[in-house]
Order: C-alpha cells, then structure tokens, then sequence
C-alpha cells in the first residue's frame, strides 16, 4: 500500500523536475501577475472602506449642522415670542395703571364734591 502512495508522489516529483526553465518562468509569472491582482483588490478594498467611511463622517457632520441651525432658529423663535410677550405684558400694565390712576382721579373728585 506505501508503493501505491509513493508512486504518484514520484510522478509529481518528476514531473516538476522535468519541467523546461521556461515553464518554470511563466509558472512565476503567473503567480506574480496573481499576488499584484490581489494587491490591487485588496487596495480598491481599503480605498472603498475609506471613501465609505469619509461619506459616512460626512453626512454625521451635515446632520449635525441641520440640528444646530434648527435649534439656533427654534431658540430664535422662542426668544422673538418672549419678546412679543413681554412688550404686550408691559402694555396692558401701562394700560392697567392708567386705568387705576383714572378710576382713583375720579374717586377724589367724587370726594371732593
């Protein structure tokens, strides 16, 4: 059973052995032209993972620049609201007060009559 096994490793070893030095090269060269391909891949790979990755950062950034300037104008609004209230709380305090001093003016006519 060890001859059967040994003999096709014998064939093989021969075989390679019998082979011309220019089979051996375009052998060489066919596994260069293999390892510069997967290079190559694997170079495309890593600028995809890249670009990926830059575009991915950059819609965070844009995303967080629209929630800012949002934000920004909701804040604006709420403080042009606060304003408009405000002025209309100091008018119906002015128009209050010049009401009391009407009502106490006329109040001490009345008592001085």
């Amino acid at each position: 059973m060890n001859k059967l096994i040994l003999l096709p490793l014998a064939a093989a070893a021969f075989s390679i052995g019998a082979c011309s030095q220019k089979a051996q090269n375009e052998t060489g060269e066919a596994a260069d032209a293999v390892a510069a391909d997967v290079n190559a891949t694997m170079g495309e790979a890593v600028n995809d993972v890249q670009t990926a990755g830059e575009r991915a950062f950059g819609a965070a950034e844009n995303a967080t620049d629209r929630a800012g300037d949002r934000i920004e104008n909701a804040t604006d609004r709420a403080g042009a609201a606060l304003d408009r209230g405000a002025a209309r709380a100091g008018a119906a305090a002015d128009n209050a007060q010049r009401e009391a001093g009407r009502e106490l003016e006329e109040a001490g006519r009345d008592m001085q009559r």
